[in-house]
């Protein structure tokens, strides 16, 4: 399908390339301007082609780390056909540090399929899901919290019913070897990055890699290791880290969530990777507007164990609080 984005780099030709993906952007310092969104491909022979993207939103910065390294270390004589890399794959998003774009307030995980000619993030959309995905075999999407949540570090899986990749998941999550494995239900129809792969055909793997608008000490390593093995895995590399064996993993079937109730200041009860059961307090919603009010309780409703918790105290109504694992299943 025609875009208007152009790309730097010869999608066919081996070897190792750095280059740009460049989006046509007329604003008022500059009139034939472009938005360069900075793209690598590795390629050597025949193998799969793994399109890998990070920055999908912009204040996600682990997987940044991640691919950025992964360019610049990965020797291209280990490639096994082609990786196609996105570090910053909104970029004026992960430019700016924000989780949507500064141009036109685009949440690029919410914007698939896309529009050729649409908005900033439409465009780049449409670009992923058309010509980078129809090429690729596989998908790696790393995110992690952002600004606003802080996650265990979690390997997420989207299924169809009759999911034909479901094995090479269960096979995929084994090698990333993250503490938490997620399983969830997703259609084709949706406008997730996830939905745009099953669309395309593509078998997509998700990462949920701590957050809080930082970089936490030793993540880059333990999800990179993961992520090589996963590569290794799946064919696409020769070489990666061994497996530690004293790995401590759980595995969930399906996902819930808290939200907040009321405006506030929230006071958290748990944390990532603590167990949680029914009838727990999970939170208060403190109204220091309001003196002599008494606090909102919030209190869990399932059991499970925590993904995911909000970073930043003050609240509005709607805002997720914790995201929980629930239906543990063994490994």
């Amino acid at each position: 399908m025609s875009s208007l984005i152009t790309s730097t780099i010869d999608y066919d030709k081996e070897g190792i390339q750095h280059g740009y993906l460049q989006l046509l952007h007329s604003v008022h310092r500059s009139a034939y301007g472009f938005i360069p969104i900075p793209i690598a491909s590795l390629k050597n022979g025949e193998g799969p082609t793994v399109l890998l993207m990070a920055g999908n939103h912009g204040d996600e910065y682990e997987g940044q780390v991640i691919l950025s390294s992964l360019i610049r270390e990965l020797p291209v004589e280990q490639v096994r056909g082609q990786l196609l890399i996105l570090p910053m794959a909104n970029f004026p998003a992960a430019e700016a540090g924000l989780r949507t774009s500064p141009l036109d307030q685009g949440n690029l995980n919410r914007s698939f399929p896309g529009v050729d000619t649409g908005t900033p993030t439409q465009q780049i959309a449409h670009y992923i899901e058309h010509t980078l995905l129809r090429r690729a075999d596989f998908m790696f999407d790393l995110h992690s919290g952002g600004s606003s949540l802080f996650y265990t570090p979690t390997v997420l899986f989207s299924l169809t019913p009759d999911d034909p990749y479901l094995e090479i998941k269960q096979k995929i999550g084994e090698a990333f070897a993250l503490p938490h494995t997620l399983y969830f239900e997703r259609s084709d129809a949706g406008s997730f990055s996830s939905a745009a792969a099953f669309r395309q055909g593509v078998c997509n793997v998700l990462t949920e890699l701590a957050g809080g608008g930082t970089v936490s000490k030793g993540l880059p390593k333990l999800a990179g290791d993961g992520l090589k093995r996963s590569l290794k895995l799946i064919g696409a590399i020769t070489e990666a880290p061994e497996l530690k064996t004293n790995t401590v993993r759980r595995s969930f079937d399906a996902e819930g969530s808290l939200f907040a109730t009321e405006p506030g200041v929230y006071e958290p009860f748990a944390d990532p990777g603590d167990d949680v059961e029914p009838g727990q307090l999970a939170a208060l919603i403190h109204r220091p507007e309001t003196p002599g009010r008494e606090p909102v309780e919030l209190y869990f409703e399932k059991k499970g164990v925590i993904l995911a918790k909000r970073q930043p105290a003050r609240v509005i109504r709607g805002d997720c609080l914790f995201h929980i694992g629930v239906d543990e299943k063994t490994l």
